[in-house]
């Protein structure tokens, strides 16, 4: 018997949103069957890339008129809970969208309420779980070879709405996905506030994992630089501590491990044309088959987005908060009015350019 074409429609043809509809584009279980975006040379420049999908300016209009399977959006994370009823009113088996997955946590409980009451699949782009020096990572992670792991970890320079989640992810990942019990967490800068992405400069905290492992993560100008790492964005690192040793994967520079076996490394940096297409791949086994369900699914995301919204909260009422959430807020506004007046103190001169209210403050 054939295998099922399903049809899709992506919302957004910026940089992301061609990333996306490149790689359903490029697999034959997906036709790009329409794409959204509100400026018109930009989504016509888009559809002729794509062979020429059904265009529109008004997302839920084109979703109702081509009733896809997948409807995916890649927009500012201003807009979420409508396109993602936009995705469920047009019928769709399955939502993607990007990171972060709200603006805080009462709005991430209305998306899933939202998502589980009609019984549809979402996804949310955590994407680099994909990279063979992520996979390499966790591969020995899970294998044992670290002994009784104790703790997990994760820093980027990158500010927290864009990188907090991935850190917090794939924190889980290498724990086994475990849930966590309570967070902790301080904050520091205003810089960031006005951003697309509204963070604080510089955020870090502690996660408690139901198991007894301990989650450090933080993200933002004060987080540790990566020297092994040129470029920016990429200076990530993520990785796990147990009795026997300790593994970590650098975003933009490989991976390395020493266990019992012996030190070891190898190559390895993120990239969109070799992580995109496993993680849209796995949309389709999932279309297929319920219990093949997405490594980067809504529900892992969503325990993800609470631990970083009780970071958020640990700052503005001070103190431990517990997990799961107890009823929704809305964080981001309320750390943007908690976080003190003042400048952020910078780790190294290069946060300066993003950062540039920091202060260098280098003895």
């Amino acid at each position: 018997m054939a295998e099922r074409t399903y049809r899709v429609v992506v919302v957004g043809m910026g940089k992301r949103g061609m990333h996306h509809a490149a790689a359903f584009a490029a697999n034959p279980r997906f036709a790009v069957a329409g794409v959204c975006d509100i400026d018109a040379a930009r989504l016509e420049a888009a559809a002729a890339k794509l062979g020429g999908p059904r265009t529109g300016t008004d997302a839920a209009a084109l979703a109702r008129e081509l009733k896809p399977d997948v409807f995916c959006f890649t927009t500012m994370p201003t807009v979420r809970y409508d396109l993602v009823k936009a995705g469920v009113d047009c019928g769709a088996k399955l939502i993607a969208y990007e990171k972060p997955m709200a603006l805080g946590s009462a709005e991430a409980h209305r998306i899933m309420d939202l998502v589980r009451k009609h019984g549809v699949k979402t996804v949310v782009s955590h994407q680099h779980r994909y990279g063979a020096h992520y996979q390499k990572v966790h591969q020995i992670i899970a294998s044992g070879a670290l002994g009784r792991v104790h703790t997990v970890y994760g820093h980027a320079t990158g500010w927290m709405l864009h990188m907090m989640t991935h850190m917090v992810d794939y924190c889980r990942w290498f724990n086994g996905n475990c849930d966590a019990e309570w967070a902790m967490a301080q904050a520091a800068g205003r810089g960031k506030m006005g951003d697309a992405h509204p963070s604080p400069d510089h955020i870090a905290g502690f996660i408690h994992f139901a198991n007894g492992v301990r989650g450090i993560v933080e993200t933002g100008a004060g987080a540790p630089d990566v020297p092994e790492v040129d470029y920016w964005w990429r200076k990530c690192r993520i990785g796990a501590q147990g009795t026997h040793g300790f593994a970590e994967v650098l975003t933009g520079g490989g991976w390395r491990a020493v266990t019992r076996d012996g030190v070891q490394g190898g190559e390895g940096c993120m990239s969109y044309d070799l992580d995109m297409p496993p993680y849209i791949a796995d949309m389709a086994a999932w279309l297929d088959d319920d219990r093949a369900a997405h490594p980067c699914s809504g529900e892992e995301a969503f325990k993800g987005f609470e631990i970083m919204m009780a970071m958020a909260r640990s700052v503005v009422d001070g103190g431990q908060v517990a997990l799961p959430l107890d009823g929704g807020r809305n964080e981001i506004e309320e750390i943007t009015k908690a976080v003190p007046d003042r400048p952020v103190l910078l780790s190294m001169p290069a946060n300066k350019k993003e950062y540039p209210q920091g202060i260098a403050y280098f003895r």
